[in-house]
């Protein structure tokens, strides 16, 4: 598929999830548009300066007028809660994980007062940064996600799984275990057990690689919250499309390499 095609898939599914939103009188984009370029970005990666230069460069005609930068990148953070549209439904098994994300070398840690990245180690290193938790139902699809500075332990993302306690049963592994219990709906697996959690290792990794999450150029809360909300949507709006282009694929066969720009 050429950028192009991907990018108007895109849209078709953006539109047809979304509810009918109106525009606003002065906006120049509709909200469907201002949702597949939020997701455009999650997919592309990198610094919102470059991602800008080449929408406007290759692509503006696509969209029914791009307003400048600044102003885009601020309806994108104000209006990031239409990602939640795009969010999957649970099923009967759920699998849950967390994932770092590096915001700033270490040796850059406590320059700004408003620094939103703590220490923690991610695979026997130090970083600065913050933690991604990811619910998945059992095609990959994303059903509920949170996100925390780096330094907190996994238990902190048990509120994830409390808000489905009556809809799905969760695995996880010993890292949310808990002194104080774990919700009801948790399924904690040894090591080797149920490697049906794997499933969310190849969804992380495949963001990783594909979109470059595993850092993040972003130094506001904000800002952070609305690339993590439009990374989720993105993430299930090419799996989708990438069963529409291949019917013959098993529901536990995920992949959005075919789509990375």
């Amino acid at each position: 598929m050429t950028t192009q095609e991907i990018i108007i898939h895109m849209f078709c599914f953006v539109d047809d999830a979304m509810p009918d939103l109106p525009r606003h009188p002065q906006a120049r984009l509709y909200p469907s548009e201002l949702v597949t370029i939020s997701l455009l970005f999650a997919l592309k990666g990198g610094h919102f300066r470059a991602f800008y230069r080449w929408l406007s460069r290759d692509h503006a005609s696509l969209f029914a007028g791009l307003p400048e930068r600044s102003r885009l990148q601020r309806l994108m953070q104000a209006h990031h809660k239409w990602c939640q549209y795009l969010l999957a439904a649970p099923s009967f098994f759920t699998v849950i994980d967390s994932y770092p994300i590096e915001l700033l070398f270490p040796i850059r840690a406590g320059r700004s007062p408003a620094q939103v990245g703590k220490k923690g180690k991610d695979k026997g290193r130090w970083s600065v940064g913050i933690k991604l938790c990811w619910l998945l139902n059992n095609q990959g699809q994303v059903v509920d996600w949170d996100w925390d500075t780096l330094n907190v332990h996994d238990q902190r993302f048990h509120p994830v799984m409390e808000r489905h306690q009556d809809e799905t049963i969760t695995l996880a592994d010993w890292g949310f275990r808990s002194a104080s219990g774990v919700p009801g709906n948790c399924l904690l697996c040894p090591k080797g057990t149920w490697n049906e959690r794997m499933l969310v290792e190849t969804a992380l990794s495949l963001v990783t690689v594909i979109c470059d999450l595993k850092h993040l150029h972003h130094r506001t809360a904000t800002y952070i919250q609305a690339r993590l909300a439009a990374v989720g949507a993105m993430f299930n709006v090419l799996l989708a499309l990438f069963h529409l282009l291949h019917p013959d694929a098993g529901r536990w066969q995920i992949s959005i390499a075919e789509f990375s720009l």
